[in-house]
């Protein structure tokens, strides 16, 4: 128990514990009940390191408050509350090597199961920690005698926590003081006496809880202190503190106006060029507004700046003004744009875009226009469909109806198709010839490229072609117009004769757009032409 500090529930609980612990050893309870005591023990190890751990993370956080500012006094304390913490950590050392020799001395662990193998029996445990025979040189007598100086020694850090005497004789202890049969008993002849090893244990783990709640309140005491030192104010002065003095355009800019001498008695009104300030109970106010981007420099910064005003009533009842002027940056975000293809797009076909800003994260809602260029929203946060109508597009991004940036593409046109000709589902050979087919199948066949890059604009077909069948410089009857790319020649076939030709020339070539629309493809003259020779 420390005087000045409350405990918590669970160090009341830890020490409840303790006097149904002692109460039972005393009465020397049956062996099934002292086997109880290894979920006690379990228990009790489990606070300790709970208790410890929140003892670093506490120094862990004054640590880093101590970076940012401290004075001479401040290191001085906290110097302090190492030493503290670094004794208290030696004598749980000291309680763990003693623990760990008590069961090799007992006869160690059980390789299969993990527990001590001599978890029952008194004898051995006895003579370890009390002497043989009662002797009163055991282990136990050392144990007092370090955590009562460990107590002492820890009472001297500060005036407001005195950490009282741990390992107690049995007067010493209201529960039985009075009672004939306990009273006489030093401390370890009343925790170890006629105890077997698994309670032994679970009594060593509850003294080391009282170690770790001395070392909390010790440590915890000494770091209030820090930065606690009373000034003398002489200068009032409004003052700003912005959580990052570089921003990303489209996200938050946030800063807090204070006066630097203030009182919670004197609530202050602020206001800012930027947008409304919240003041709290404590008269600290919080600015928050939406960073605009714009007019970048060459290293994508924009430089910026806010006026803020703090007005107080002072003693006499007037109101006094106090100005806070700020600048921060904002930094053009980077534009991030993923695409089968982004160096450039194709004009009249939907060039599917994916932007993303990754600085604004959560809070990006895009939004996009371009020139030269129609826009269509994807089905996905920053999808985007670019259909270019000039030679060049530029791309612009806003989130949140806030500028972000814009990106500039080229266009190029579409690589004409591949025009051809089939027969029985394979190319017709126009280089060798052979007899007339029954029938055949023009074709226009995109480039793989572009097949993959803007698959929904790679569809063509042949919509119109003229068949001639020639026999020397002369047609044999009249040309055969067909509307489609299938032709029947069964009439050729029937007329014709080796040495004979047929001349087939592709008339009218489509492509279906991305929006399932037909626009016609212009070909180079010569493209769609093909000659077949009959030889047989």
């Amino acid at each position: 128990m420390a005087g000045g500090a409350k405990e918590t529930p669970r160090q009341r609980m830890i020490g409840f514990m303790y006097l149904v612990l002692t109460a039972l050893l005393a009465l020397q309870v049956s062996n099934a009940v002292l086997e109880k005591f290894k979920f006690i023990d379990d228990s009790l190890q489990y606070s300790v390191g709970v208790g410890t751990k929140a003892t670093d993370d506490l120094m862990s956080g004054v640590a880093e408050q101590l970076k940012k500012g401290s004075t001479p006094k401040d290191q001085q304390i906290y110097a302090q509350a190492q030493k503290a913490q670094a004794e208290s950590r030696a004598m749980l050392k000291y309680m763990d090597d003693l623990r760990s020799e008590l069961i090799k001395f007992t006869g160690g662990v059980d390789k299969e199961t993990g527990e001590p193998v001599d978890g029952k029996n008194y004898d051995n445990s006895m003579n370890f920690l009390i002497g043989p025979e009662g002797g009163a040189k055991g282990k136990a007598y050392e144990l007092k005698e370090k955590l009562n100086a460990y107590a002492a020694s820890m009472s001297k850090y500060t005036k407001t926590v005195t950490v009282e005497p741990i390992a107690k004789d049995a007067k010493e202890i209201p529960a039985f003081a009075k009672n004939d049969d306990q009273k006489s008993k030093d401390f370890a002849r009343l925790n170890f006496e006629n105890t077997p090893l698994v309670a032994s244990l679970a009594v060593l783990s509850e003294m080391k809880t009282k170690v770790v709640r001395a070392e909390a309140q010790v440590v915890s005491e000494l770091t209030k202190e820090i930065g606690s030192v009373a000034v003398r104010l002489d200068k009032i002065q409004a003052m700003y503190n912005a959580e990052s003095k570089v921003v990303a355009a489209g996200t938050k800019y946030r800063a807090q106006m204070f006066i630097g001498a203030s009182s919670t008695s004197a609530q202050p009104s602020m206001s800012s060029s930027a947008g409304p300030v919240k003041v709290d109970a404590n008269g600290v106010g919080t600015l928050e507004f939406t960073a605009t981007g714009g007019a970048y420099d060459a290293d994508g910064n924009a430089k910026k700046t806010w006026e803020g005003t703090i007005r107080i009533k002072t003693a006499s009842g007037n109101d006094t003004s106090f100005t806070v002027k700020a600048d921060y940056i904002v930094a053009k975000p980077v534009i991030q744009i993923q695409s089968a293809s982004v160096a450039a797009l194709y004009r009249n076909c939907g060039n599917k875009l994916n932007v993303q800003v990754p600085a604004l994260g959560v809070a990006y809602d895009p939004a996009f226009s371009a020139d030269g260029a129609e826009t269509l929203r994807g089905s996905k946060k920053g999808e985007v469909v670019v259909v270019p109508s000039a030679a060049k597009v530029k791309l612009k991004v806003s989130s949140g109806g806030n500028y972000i940036g814009d990106q500039d593409f080229n266009v190029r046109l579409l690589p004409k198709p591949t025009l051809g000709v089939r027969s029985g589902g394979r190319p017709l050979d126009l280089k060798v010839g052979g007899s007339v087919p029954p029938s055949i199948t023009a074709t226009a066949t995109a480039d793989e490229s572009i097949k993959q890059i803007i698959p929904d604009d790679a569809n063509y077909r042949v919509a119109e072609m003229e068949i001639t069948h020639a026999r020397g410089r002369r047609p044999v009857g009249p040309p055969m117009r067909v509307s489609g790319s299938e032709a029947n020649l069964n009439n050729i076939r029937a007329n014709a004769k080796e040495g004979d030709r047929i001349i087939i020339e592709i008339k009218k070539v489509q492509r279906k757009n991305f929006r399932g629309g037909i626009e016609e493809v212009a070909m180079p003259g010569d493209a769609g032409l093909f000659t077949y020779n009959i030889t047989q």
